[in-house]
């Protein structure tokens, strides 16, 4: 009851995004506007759902030993995993060589991106809003791989689709002025004006990560399309509800 890439991975990495609807046997233990399978520990939801619901998300996971929580603020910083970290990092991005540590990102929105080298040595995630996308969170990530951009898998997970993403007109500057790799007719093209609103547009974020991510040279590029705003039933959205919970977007090496 998770998503998972259809990409050219090798068996060694698993990689998926939860739902608000758990798995099988386990629909989670979080109730109310977090009901469901949240996996946000910040978001006021009670700890003691959300421990149960990470502790049976690892009880899932064949091969999975631990996972490395960032806490993420919307910015460039790529952290490289040793070990679960005591403290959790501040940071929008992790990559790993360990088996068993998993790289996760929570989302509500945002662009979830699942990374791993072609030969499964690697793997990374990162959390992409408006902000770290336009500043360059996912070019930071391709380039903490040890391996050409060209060896790097790529795989978008659920966000925020176009027709639901409606922002102002200072963001498309932003894109326009800072926004490295894509051309600017691409840049263009991911934003659509809202008629009734001047100076308001529909921002289509999977398009700009994608752009990005195959301007940087990342070899293969994909993703699920699912949109957390239109998908109630399904995802989490902070757009869409405010108060709400988070699903996670995890890769990690099998030991």
């Amino acid at each position: 009851m998770w998503l998972t890439p259809d990409w050219p991975a090798p068996a060694s990495v698993v990689a998926l995004s939860t739902t608000r609807s758990g798995f099988a046997g386990f629909k989670g233990a979080s109730t109310g506007p977090y009901e469901g399978f949240n996996l946000g520990d910040h978001v006021a939801d009670s700890p003691e759902a959300v421990a149960e619901n990470r502790d049976q998300l690892l009880g899932a996971c064949a091969g999975l030993a631990s996972i490395g929580w960032l806490n993420q603020v919307h910015g460039t910083d790529v952290v490289t995993l040793a070990q679960s970290p005591v403290t959790v990092p501040s940071a929008d991005a992790s990559i790993s060589k360990v088996a068993g540590l998993g790289c996760g990102v929570l989302t509500a929105d945002c662009v979830p991106v699942l990374f791993c080298c072609r030969d499964g040595t690697q793997v990374a995630a990162a959390h992409a809003g408006w902000r770290g996308l336009c500043a360059g969170v996912l070019t930071n990530t391709v380039q903490a791989f040890n391996c050409s951009a060209s060896d790097v898998l790529a795989w978008i997970g659920p966000a925020i689709s176009q027709a639901h993403f409606e922002v102002g007109a200072e963001v498309y500057r932003a894109f326009k002025a800072d926004f490295a790799g894509p051309a600017s007719a691409e840049i263009d093209s991911a934003f659509k004006s809202v008629g009734a609103k001047s100076g308001h547009y529909h921002a289509d974020l999977y398009a700009l990560a994608k752009a990005q991510l195959l301007a940087v040279g990342v070899g293969w590029v994909g993703g699920a399309q699912r949109c957390t705003f239109a998908e109630a039933d399904e995802f989490y959205s902070f757009r869409r509800d405010g108060i709400t919970g988070r699903q996670l977007s995890l890769i990690y090496i099998k030991p």
